[in-house]
């Protein structure tokens, strides 16, 4: 099969029919061998139906059903697993990314070889409040990735199967697919300038909460990509440095106290100088982090996918 095109949804009962017959309209000028896996994050509106009539009446059409809403990353997974084109292509539901995109990234992954093609809407058709705050998180990812893409979040995008084979969506990881799969070893990504439609149906299902959870996940997959399988070089560094700095201090405090003695002359108690009570939170904070780093590396070295690396080719085997 040429493409598999994976499309989570949340309440586009409304655009679903006409989204249908542009894909099908796209691929079939093309002469694709296609499918469309629908995957219903648990909607309230007729949205299920529409998939089942459609499924009943066209048999590329695939369809997957939450029984509650669960999120786009939790999606997107289900659906990558399903996907079984050469290609996979990744959409919203609300007409707001084009189909007529897909051959020109079809083209990029398999003449140009690229392992994933990234949509840039560049010309955007959202409110102010939406574009802003975009921009700021594109730009935190570009640097904290090295991944230089103008549109991280855009839902339209194209991989080869093997990358979304290899990579595992959790949480709202689906706004770094593109850092998870150079993590997994898929360096070749690129961009393409795509048509951002006006939305035509519905309400934007953009909410103020990703503001939180997507620095946090940024932080997360990026510490995890550098020390996921070595906690200790992290943790026991910054311990390290921590314990010194307490030992330091104690060091001072002490000598300072030993020479009032030896000059007889007038002395306050340790435990009045505000230095002991550095010290001893930066010795504890040194053990703590030790300690985590210890733990860690107990728990990494006996998972059970810890010698699990992702293999670009086998030879003789």
């Amino acid at each position: 099969m040429d493409i598999s095109l994976v499309i989570p949804l949340l309440n586009e009962a409304e655009s679903l029919p006409e989204l249908h017959s542009w894909i099908k309209k796209v691929m079939d000028e093309n002469g694709y061998s296609y499918e469309i896996i629908f995957i219903d994050d648990g909607s309230t509106d007729s949205s299920w139906e529409i998939i089942e009539n459609l499924r009943k009446s066209h048999e590329e059409v695939k369809g997957i059903r939450f029984r509650r809403n669960y999120g786009k990353s939790a999606a997107l997974n289900k659906g990558f697993a399903a996907a079984s084109g050469n290609t996979v292509v990744t959409m919203d539901a609300d007409l707001q990314d084009s189909p007529d995109e897909v051959p020109e990234m079809n083209r990029l992954l398999w003449e140009e070889g690229f392992d994933l093609v990234s949509g840039w809407k560049k010309k955007r058709y959202d409110p102010i409040t939406k574009t802003i705050p975009t921009k700021l998180y594109n730009w935190a990812t570009r640097k904290m990735s090295g991944i230089y893409l103008h549109d991280f979040n855009c839902g339209l995008k194209a991989y080869k199967n093997d990358v979304v084979k290899s990579v595992e969506v959790y949480g709202e990881m689906h706004r770094y697919i593109p850092v998870l799969a150079k993590r997994a070893g898929y360096e070749k990504i690129t961009e393409k300038v795509v048509q951002h439609q006006a939305r035509k149906y519905g309400t934007t299902k953009f909410g103020i909460a990703r503001f939180i959870r997507g620095p946090l996940d940024l932080m997360s997959i990026s510490f995890v990509s550098k020390f996921g399988k070595r906690p200790m070089h992290f943790f026991g560094f910054w311990g390290m440095i921590s314990f010194v700095i307490g030992f330091l201090l104690t060091a001072y405090v002490l000598i300072d106290k030993w020479i009032a003695v030896l000059n007889e002359e007038r002395q306050q108690l340790v435990t009045q100088n505000p230095l002991f009570y550095l010290a001893l939170v930066t010795l504890i904070v040194g053990v703590q982090l030790f300690m985590g780093g210890f733990l860690g590396e107990l728990v990494s070295r006996n998972a059970p996918d810890r010698n699990n690396y992702e293999e670009r080719e086998r030879l003789g085997l």
